[in-house]
């Protein structure tokens, strides 16, 4: 962990951070990480739900808390626990650019590659004015 917040803190020197923590599973590991980023920084939470009652995703993004600042012209990094489709993180990427960050980044604890439905998802990095491959 100190090794990633390292790296974070380097990307984003003389940058404005906000780390977008997904909840609910990735609030213990964005608590961590930022811990280790020694920057001065900004966190928000957005609630998501695309699982409902079942394991398996439902295709359908529902956003279930908003974020409670803008994040206009701020370097955004998304904060997730775990990736597996990538349909949420995909969902999350298009809702965030409209609002006009400087960029957006994924910071992910386990990514399942192999269930990954995702072209953004091959870089993990995303420009706000990138449009879908």
């Amino acid at each position: 962990m100190r090794e990633l917040g390292t790296e974070i803190a380097r990307e984003y020197r003389d940058r404005r951070l906000v780390l977008v923590c997904v909840l609910k599973g990735s609030f213990v590991f964005a608590a961590d990480l930022m811990r280790n980023i020694d920057l001065p920084l900004r966190v928000d939470f957005l609630g998501v739900r695309s699982y409902g009652d079942d394991s398996k995703t439902s295709g359908v993004v529902q956003i279930t808390q908003d974020l409670s600042h803008s994040n206009r012209n701020d370097n955004v990094l998304i904060v997730e626990d775990i990736v597996d489709t990538g349909l949420t993180l995909c969902h999350l990427i298009e809702l965030l650019r409209t609002r006009g960050p400087s960029s957006i980044q994924i910071c992910a604890l386990l990514h399942k590659p192999a269930r990954n439905a995702s072209t953004y998802l091959s870089t993990m990095s995303v420009s706000p004015s990138r449009t879908a491959s």
